[in-house]
């Protein structure tokens, strides 16, 4: 790969992270809200190196002798150590920064969700009342440590809003509405699930507000107390910026 061509790969790079990072909510799709900064400043970066390697060029290092010829250089080349050129499978670089401008990758769904490592319901020892309110929205998290951890029982006919997507189960007149959570990026996605039983799967990845009350099974405020749902209603909702956390539902449908 000639300088020009890696020129153009870091600039090509810096305006990729950019694309993604800056000027939409790409980076989202990936990683952390947090992590949205590193990616900033990385982009920049990388077009200042590359504005730098093209400056260089004007100002050719001029060491090996008055011509500008190093004779040292050919012996390099024939034993195969001539490090000014930088391997052909750098080109395959092009391929993530062009994607990032011109196709991103979608976020993380129900294929991975059906496939995906199920998160660990976290250990509470103790519970509020829950609100009058009815319906009453919970997040996945939510739902499924009151039936599982919640000895008193408190989730038994009530009726809950959850919020998440689609995930089919091929075979089976049930689904799973799902959330996908990270800790870093896309890699250590994590998925949580709520069996829904009464309502017809919509299109995987279709994000939807579910109301009903819990599947009766196994002892509730146990593990062995199924983290499901009857459904009563479903409504469709657009899919949140940030999906990558366990929010309340919200409200807005499409």
């Amino acid at each position: 790969m000639r300088r020009p061509l890696q020129v153009a790969l870091l600039v090509l790079s810096g305006l990729g992270l950019l694309h993604a990072s800056l000027f939409t909510d790409l980076c989202l799709r990936y990683v952390k809200p947090s992590m949205r900064p590193m990616l900033v400043v990385s982009g920049f970066l990388l077009i200042l190196l590359g504005i730098a390697e093209a400056w260089s060029r004007r100002n050719p290092d001029t060491d090996g002798d008055h011509t500008g010829h190093d004779h040292t250089e050919p012996a390099e080349e024939h034993m195969g150590h001539n490090h000014s050129k930088v391997p052909r499978v750098a080109w395959l670089l092009f391929l993530p920064a062009l994607s990032l401008l011109f196709y991103a990758p979608p976020a993380l769904g129900a294929y991975t969700a059906s496939r995906a490592a199920p998160k660990a319901v976290p250990q509470q020892d103790s519970f509020d009342p829950l609100p009058a309110t009815s319906p009453l929205p919970m997040t996945l998290t939510d739902f499924t440590t009151r039936v599982q951890q919640d000895r008193k029982g408190t989730i038994k006919g009530r009726t809950v809003q959850l919020t998440g997507f689609v995930t089919p189960d091929s075979g089976s007149t049930s689904w799973d509405l799902t959330r996908i959570m990270i800790s870093c990026c896309a890699a250590d996605a994590q998925s949580i699930k709520v069996r829904v039983y009464g309502i017809p799967a919509l299109a995987a990845n279709t994000w939807v507000t579910i109301t009903g009350t819990w599947h009766a099974g196994g002892t509730l405020g146990t593990s062995s107390a199924p983290a499901a749902l009857d459904g009563v209603t479903v409504e469709k909702v657009a899919k949140p910026v940030n999906a990558y956390q366990d929010a309340l539902p919200f409200p807005t449908s499409r």
